[in-house]
């Protein structure tokens, strides 16, 4: 406690009590560096002040400003637990462990820092920080992503917390691994707790805390292409089906192995699309984008004649390129069109 009143993170949610704008933060802060997160808070909590605001909603709009972002599901999961406050709470959102975690997409460490932030509730909140740090003091081996790894540690951090102070404690111990017990190179010479820290003492700081390795990732093959006429941009919705539910992209074709654009050009799909004498323009390198076992690998294209495109699909629709702003892109699609504005849109 004596290190976090020194050396504690100030961040616009710890200025708050309102469970609201704590659970805002913490889902943003999901998987997202908090330096990568803050805009995105900002921009949510000023188009969403409450939570009936964000209720009321359409998910493209949410969608839209999450974009860039990653792993859509969690916005998709804000809406539907804003919706269940309004329908179950009367709009009033929940300050308790217990009804919290009844929410969309609200997990045992979200509840545990909306209850502990808001109300002072003594529930310990267990995310990376605090396992490393946890992992490393106790000289603790057990997977912290096992079954029963997560119980003890789960167990470990509430028995170890200051339960009249659960708040700071909290936050305290989280940014004690974030800022002191890093990932990589700890200022171990510098930490207040390093002779008592079994790790430190056993050398064994790098080899913790233990994770079990997850299932091999996919490789998947993805063709876009960009094709414009006059004013207008041909867009794709994808569906409900795969990875980036209902977000929209460029016209793609998947490949099932790293392909050339000869051989995509003879290919059946793109036939049932193109011309196969239709010219295409290579723009850049593989793009390699990493999602939770897949791996994507993107490649883009310009079609100069929108007339060889002869067989557009009921999801491929033209846009007006002063509109695509306001469409819900995946981060792909959405990093693509700010390294390339003036590409997609030469009037820029």
């Amino acid at each position: 406690m004596i290190w976090y009143r020194e050396h504690g993170r100030d961040l616009p949610w710890r200025n708050t009590q309102d469970p609201y704008v704590i659970w805002l933060s913490e889902i943003i802060l999901q998987q997202t560096r908090v330096e990568q997160g803050l805009p995105y808070f900002h921009r949510f909590l000023e188009a969403f002040p409450i939570v009936t605001k964000f209720a009321a909603a359409d998910e493209g709009e949410i969608l839209r400003l999450w974009q860039g972002l990653g792993y859509y599901s969690r916005a998709r999961n804000m809406h539907k637990a804003a919706k269940m406050v309004v329908d179950e709470f009367g709009g009033v959102f929940p300050q308790r462990y217990a009804e919290a975690i009844r929410l969309s997409g609200v997990g045992e460490y979200t509840a545990a820092a909306i209850a502990s932030f808001s109300a002072n509730e003594p529930k310990a909140v267990v995310d990376g920080n605090v396992y490393r740090v946890l992992a490393r003091y106790f000289g603790i081996a057990e997977p912290i992503n096992s079954s029963q790894g997560k119980k003890r540690f789960a167990k470990l951090a509430q028995e170890v917390m200051d339960v009249d102070h659960a708040a700071t404690y909290n936050q305290a111990i989280m940014d004690f691994g974030a800022l002191q017990c890093r990932p990589k190179r700890p200022h171990c010479a510098g930490c207040p707790l390093r002779l008592d820290c079994v790790a430190y003492n056993a050398g064994s700081i790098e080899m913790l805390p233990v994770k079990l390795k997850g299932k091999a990732s996919r490789d998947r093959f993805f063709h876009y292409f960009i094709i414009r006429t006059d004013d207008h941009i041909l867009m794709s919705k994808r569906g409900t089906a795969d990875v980036w539910a209902n977000l929209y992209e460029f016209p793609m074709i998947e490949t099932e192995h790293d392909t050339p654009v000869d051989a995509l050009r003879g290919s059946a799909a793109f036939a049932a699309h193109f011309q196969l004498d239709a010219h295409l323009f290579e723009l850049e390198k593989v793009s390699k984008h990493v999602l939770s076992h897949q791996n994507i690998y993107a490649k883009f294209y310009i079609l100069p004649d929108p007339a060889m495109c002869h067989a557009k699909k009921s999801n491929w629709t033209y846009h007006l390129l002063e509109k695509i702003d306001t469409l819900a892109k995946h981060k792909l699609i959405f990093s693509f069109l700010e390294k390339n504005k003036q590409l997609i849109n030469p009037k820029i």
